[in-house]
């Protein structure tokens, strides 16, 4: 299995995507893991990372492919991955399919959790309150979800022109959610 799980802040992607990962034994690949992970090791792109972070920057599109092509070249990946909220955007989109293809492990379904922006911004304000992440204050939330909206709504498009996305309802319980992706994902992957 080859799964992009797509979803808005709050939408549960990385509590899913954990699920999936063990119930179908495939690894759980964040691009914002990776970037840790490499910032901490020390390695060479780690370091370039960092630098952009530590000025204020945002990480290059070609930084995240390089860390994310390191990544799949991995033998654990030969029977599947999870992405996880990545790409955001149309580039990432495109340039992630020319990575693929060339490792020849394209992405064979793109997961959608729809989830209503008002019930979003009360998740977030919850987990902020329970971890103390100031970055999840309201007026921040609703700005991260016009970004997401605006960036992540051609995404969306380029997997269903691919006929590779599945929207699923990502609102009620974990375990309802998780068993509508799996039904989504069908046999196929079982």
């Amino acid at each position: 299995m080859r799964l992009v799980l797509l979803g808005a802040p709050g939408s549960g992607k990385g509590t899913q995507a954990a699920r999936l990962r063990d119930h179908f034994g495939v690894p759980h690949i964040s691009t914002g893991e990776l970037l840790r992970a490499a910032v901490r090791a020390g390695t060479p792109i780690g370091l370039k990372a960092k630098a952009v972070m530590d000025a204020g920057g945002l990480v290059s599109d070609e930084i995240v492919l390089t860390i994310l092509e390191e990544r799949l070249s991995a033998g654990d990946t030969g029977a599947g991955y999870i992405l996880d909220g990545y790409p955001r955007n149309l580039s990432q989109a495109n340039a992630l399919d020319v990575l693929l293809a060339r490792l020849a492990q394209p992405v064979e379904r793109a997961i959608q959790l729809d989830v209503d922006n008002e019930l979003l911004i009360a998740r977030l304000a919850g987990r902020a309150l329970a971890e103390g992440r100031a970055d999840d204050n309201p007026e921040s939330v609703r700005k991260r979800l016009e970004v997401y909206d605006a960036q992540t709504a051609p995404v969306i498009d380029y997997y269903r022109h691919q006929q590779k996305l599945t929207s699923v309802d990502g609102v009620g319980a974990m375990e309802e959610v998780f068993e509508r992706i799996v039904e989504a994902l069908g046999n196929r992957f079982a």
